[in-house]
């Protein structure tokens, strides 16, 4: 890091500036602990501050985290930021098949067509530290946010975490927190089976929660939107359950209330919440970037939380699609119908009003007699096709894409190349805009 960069993050670590919170990540060699830049502790002399842009290359370099600051609650987890779709697809890969060491490396590397080699240096590029510093981090810090923030017992925590034993588990933190996992609880009390996991997501303000949950869809005994949360059914392999999202603006999060058969399923729904609710956008560096355009300038300074909403399931996107195009208004029905043919029933202890069902897997779809299905027979037809792919593809990648943009204007598509990569977003702040000079094709999200 050259002088410049040196004093421009030391002047964030000075005035506690939260644009850069999970961006920047300092490591303090006088007392080997690295912070968030909004550490309320006593500012340390520029000289004894090293400069990460993740947590991953602080801890990588032997710095313990900060237990004010807690750097598991950075806006992202600090797990990811910066302009690489490569890294920021692989990070996805790695999470949605519960990947955290060396061995999967390749499984990722082969799916995204790049060399071991070359993954390993777009992360040592982009976060400072390579694939297996990342995901072990990342699981460091998940653990330790499960303690501070649920009642969880330990062994439940550690199987969330991704630990392969609690031995590990009990290994590990002694070794970064020098004690105990217990030692960071404060409050002793144990979680009852089928109790709901609360948990906050950090993002960076400002975040615009009414147009986010605008952007939910309600279906039938899967998926219900309130006036203030949105809350769903959830699948994750074999484990089923609900989940629950609300707001908490004074906090700076979404509140995440999560019911699993099994809790080892947490790190995926998590990671779904994140990417849906797009809580991981630095903010701050797009609204910058997209404000260069006059056209948009003006619509970034009215609405500058706008977020660009990912998919839940690729899977489940698809088919409510294709049997909007079959069913046409009368979709919302069919979809009943095919939660009701395979859809799988959640169990009474894990329900919450309105929801019953998750939707169909893959196999469950590829299996199932769908000549009940109130569609034409073509249609059903295409959602078996489309049943079978998904099945025969594997597990399917959650996708969001920070540049997706559909739009019939041929002026305006040109002039989008400038908004690269971030051209989701300018998607948004059109698509809420009073102006009708084009016609933006916007994606309804499930």
């Amino acid at each position: 890091m050259d002088l410049d960069d040196r004093i421009s993050s030391y002047r964030a670590l000075q005035t506690r500036d939260t644009r850069f919170d999970g961006r920047l990540f300092i490591g303090v060699t006088s007392t080997g602990i690295y912070c968030r830049p909004i550490c309320p502790a006593r500012t340390a002399r520029i000289e004894n501050c090293e400069f990460y842009p993740s947590a991953a290359a602080a801890q990588q370099q032997g710095f313990r985290p900060c237990l004010r600051c807690r750097p598991e609650s950075a806006p992202g987890g600090g797990a990811w930021r910066g302009s690489s779709d490569t890294v920021a697809r692989a990070l996805a890969l790695f999470a949605d098949a519960g990947l955290h060491d060396e061995a999967g490396l390749a499984f990722v590397a082969a799916r995204l067509q790049v060399s071991t080699r070359q993954l390993r240096r777009l992360f040592q590029q982009h976060l400072g530290a390579s694939p297996v510093s990342v995901l072990q981090t990342r699981r460091i810090l998940f653990a330790k946010q499960l303690i501070h923030e649920t009642r969880l017992p330990m062994t439940s925590v550690a199987m969330a975490a991704g630990f392969g034993s609690v031995r590990r588990f009990n290994e590990t933190f002694k070794a970064m927190y020098q004690r105990p996992p217990g030692a960071l609880r404060r409050d002793a009390g144990i979680a009852a089976e089928g109790e709901e996991m609360e948990l906050r997501l950090r993002y960076q303000p400002p975040y615009d929660w009414p147009a986010m949950l605008a952007t939910c869809r309600a279906l039938p005994g899967v998926a219900v939107v309130s006036e203030r949360e949105y809350r769903r059914s959830v699948r994750s392999g074999a484990a089923s359950g609900t989940v629950r999202v609300w707001h908490d603006p004074a906090r700076h999060c979404l509140k995440v209330g999560v019911r699993l058969s099994d809790v080892r399923a947490l790190p995926d729904v998590i990671e779904r919440v994140q990417r849906r609710f797009d809580t991981a956008a630095d903010i701050h560096a797009i609204n910058t970037h997209l404000s260069l355009d006059s056209l948009l300038a003006p619509l970034v300074v009215q609405r500058p939380g706008l977020r660009a909403p990912g998919r839940w399931d690729d899977f489940e996107t698809d088919v409510l699609a294709l049997l909007s195009v079959h069913a046409g208004d009368g979709w919302r029905g069919a979809s009943v119908a095919l939660v009701a043919l395979c859809g799988e029933a959640l169990p009474e202890a894990l329900g919450l009003p309105g929801l019953g069902h998750t939707f169909p897997d893959p196999g469950r779809g590829a299996a199932a007699d769908l000549s009940a299905l109130p569609i034409a027979p073509s249609g059903r037809a295409a959602l078996k096709a489309l049943a079978q792919a998904a099945q025969r593809d594997g597990a399917a990648f959650v996708r969001h894409d920070s540049d997706a943009f559909a739009c019939d204007d041929p002026g305006l598509l040109g002039r989008s190349a400038a908004w690269r990569p971030w051209r989701a977003y300018a998607a948004q702040h059109l698509f809420h805009s009073p102006m009708k000079t084009f016609i933006i094709q916007q994606e309804e999200i499930a």
